[in-house]
């Protein structure tokens, strides 16, 4: 399979291959029991996705973003694909498949708690290619973004990466097969939630969670676990585990949180921010994610996400929405 010319000279900053999704999100008040009847207060859909949403939120923060996976010809691959392009994430390397489509998701989010039910289909999902994209499209970016779906692909990917020491962020959730343990092992920065830490590790402590994913291969290994903030160690010191403490916000809707932090870590990365930094800028943009509707339509930019570290670093309360 070539490239056209275009596809070939195309520089871009952060690579994803992995899952997008289509999310249908209903607004109630709060999550009804069994057999209850409940006012919808609003429903919306979105494009969602663990790397969709990484992309788009690296996209609006200030990388160059492109999208490399499998996508169908059915009506969701069309919304997708257009909410991304319109994000900013280059669509031009999808490969179209007849019959395949996007994970379609079903969201509850409960407003007086602040919590949110997913409902997930994953039949006919896409994902990465095993053979896509070409070898000098992964050498010419700064990050490779990967998750869990389309394992075969992602490890190519992974490998080849891997091998010319182009830095690889991992967004997985789930844990399926020999293959994924490959891909475990391949990937330098690692970036998993609390519960699929302690499924990996056995460890209901965060920061021994870390300690116990750390390896010869790791750059840094970061455990997120919501308001609780998150957990992580680097290889400059990969035995000191620091904590870094949620943003206090008023959070009215934490869809995509944790694709918005992987994202905005591997922006922070395309630019070679210290460890530090790249936590906290990660943090900052999950937690403004947090006080706005939507998954991807409540991903802060670049100036906010700016704007709110200045004033947090000055002792200013931010001003968030009510």
């Amino acid at each position: 399979m070539t490239m056209s010319k275009g596809e070939s000279t195309r520089r871009t900053d952060v690579l994803g291959l992995g899952a997008v999704a289509v999310d249908d999100i209903l607004y109630v008040e709060s999550y009804p029991p069994p057999d209850a009847k409940v006012p919808v207060l609003r429903s919306q859909r979105h494009c969602g996705g663990l790397t969709g949403t990484a992309l788009v939120a690296a996209s609006r923060l200030g990388a160059s973003c492109a999208y490399a996976g499998v996508l169908g010809t059915d009506e969701l691959s069309a919304f997708a694909g257009a909410a991304m392009e319109r994000a900013g994430v280059d669509m031009s390397l999808v490969r179209r498949r007849p019959g395949v489509s996007p994970i379609h998701s079903f969201i509850v989010v409960a407003e007086k708690s602040h919590t949110r039910n997913v409902f997930v289909a994953l039949h006919r999902n896409n994902g990465a290619d095993p053979a896509w994209p070409p070898k000098e499209v992964l050498l010419s970016i700064k990050v490779l973004i990967v998750d869990h779906i389309g394992l075969p692909g992602m490890l190519r990917a992974a490998r080849i990466c891997r091998a010319n020491s182009i830095p690889i962020v991992a967004d997985f959730e789930r844990a399926s097969g020999p293959k994924f343990e490959q891909l475990l092992e391949v990937v330098d920065h690692l970036i998993i939630s609390q519960d699929f830490a302690e499924k990996l590790t056995g460890s209901k402590i965060p920061s021994r969670a870390v300690s116990a994913l750390w390896g010869k291969n790791r750059e840094t290994v970061v455990v997120t676990a919501g308001a609780k903030g998150c957990w992580y160690a680097g290889r400059g010191a990969p035995t000191d585990v620091r904590h870094h403490p949620a943003f206090r916000v008023n959070a009215i809707d934490t869809t995509g949180c944790g694709d918005v932090f992987h994202g905005a870590y591997a922006a922070a990365l395309t630019e070679q921010r210290p460890l530090d930094d790249r936590i906290a800028f990660a943090s900052a943009a999950a937690a403004l994610k947090a006080t706005r509707h939507g998954g991807q339509s409540g991903i802060p930019t670049r100036v906010r996400v700016k704007s709110f570290l200045r004033q947090h670093r000055s002792g200013v309360t931010a001003e968030l929405p009510s």
